[in-house]
């Protein structure tokens, strides 16, 4: 079996979301995930992230992908040590993590070098994921 990995530095501010769903979009789609629903939750999924990082976090925002047996994971890291947690939604924010909670199958927070890494695993692609998704196998995507 094999693991595929993306690993990217995000420039810090407003446009690290776009590049953070330009990158996951381009990554996937280069991996053989072709189906545009998918995607396109996957880019809500990665924008929260970051968004996240960039309002909460300190320091550099490090972006992983990864895609194991049929698994995709998103990891976003800062140098924040503060785990983040769900709030009411007002009109500066509070749904970020209601999003990832409703568009993954499942997230945490880990430590990562003096602040944290937050990691989502993604809903299952529909289907059988394609050949170079980290499966060993051929898929249908």
């Amino acid at each position: 079996m094999s693991e595929l990995t993306a690993q990217l530095d995000l420039p810090l501010g407003v446009d690290a979301p776009a590049a953070a769903r330009h990158a996951i979009s381009a990554v996937l789609f280069g991996w053989g995930f072709r189906d545009e629903g998918w995607l396109a939750q996957t880019a809500v999924v990665v924008s929260e992230l970051v968004t996240n990082a960039v309002r909460h976090g300190e320091g550099c925002v490090a972006f992983t992908i990864e895609a194991h047996e049929g698994r995709v994971v998103l990891c976003v890291a800062d140098g924040s040590s503060v785990v983040p947690r769900r709030r009411e939604a007002d009109g500066t924010g509070g749904r970020g993590l209601a999003v990832i909670e409703a568009l993954s199958a499942r997230w945490g927070v880990r430590d990562h070098q003096g602040g944290k890494q937050v990691w989502v695993e993604l809903e299952p692609y529909p289907g059988r994921p394609p050949l170079n998704a980290g499966t060993g196998r051929e898929g249908t995507a």
